[in-house]
């Protein structure tokens, strides 16, 4: 299992240059899965979204396809909350508001998107601490319920942008 330190250290190899579209998620699951060691539900539909557009996206190239394209995943709490009993959850989210502006402030990305509807709010709220302005995409976690997946493929799949496209 990766520790902060090194989480943020590997998450920080895949940012890119210029942010196009900044995916945010709510934190790293409990279960020591992470987006960008490529073995999370997160991972896997982002992938599959990205294979809808370029079916030549393999697994071995999908993070740095996703990078070279302009993307970034950041998380609005730095350690797991999903084993957290929903108040505390919620307050965790909360102290991570001031974090998630400050990574918007300074990632400046054209596009927003939220990979959870439980942490719109938090998000809106950082969104306006830092007056950005832009497009927002408000997605449902696209985890167990295959409606959810369908309708996290049908949001994402359009709005990405593949560098050379």
């Amino acid at each position: 299992m990766l520790d902060l330190c090194q989480r943020e250290r590997l998450r920080q190899s895949y940012r890119p240059e210029r942010v196009g579209l900044l995916f945010i998620g709510e934190s790293p699951p409990a279960s020591g899965r992470f987006f960008y060691r490529g073995d999370s539900g997160l991972y896997r539909a982002l992938r599959e979204a990205f294979q809808a557009v370029d079916p030549s996206i393999a697994d071995a190239t999908f993070l740095r396809t996703f990078q070279s394209s302009g993307h970034y995943l950041v998380d609005l709490c730095a350690e797991p909350v999903d084993r957290l009993d929903a108040k505390s959850r919620r307050a965790e989210c909360r102290r991570g508001e001031e974090s998630l502006a400050k990574a918007i402030e300074q990632l400046r990305p054209a596009s927003i998107a939220t990979v959870v509807r439980s942490i719109e709010r938090n998000v809106l709220s950082a969104i306006s601490a830092v007056g950005w302005s832009g497009t927002m995409i408000r997605l449902p976690y696209p985890g167990r319920w295959m409606h959810n997946k369908n309708v996290f493929l049908e949001k994402v799949a359009p709005v990405i942008r593949l560098k050379g496209s």
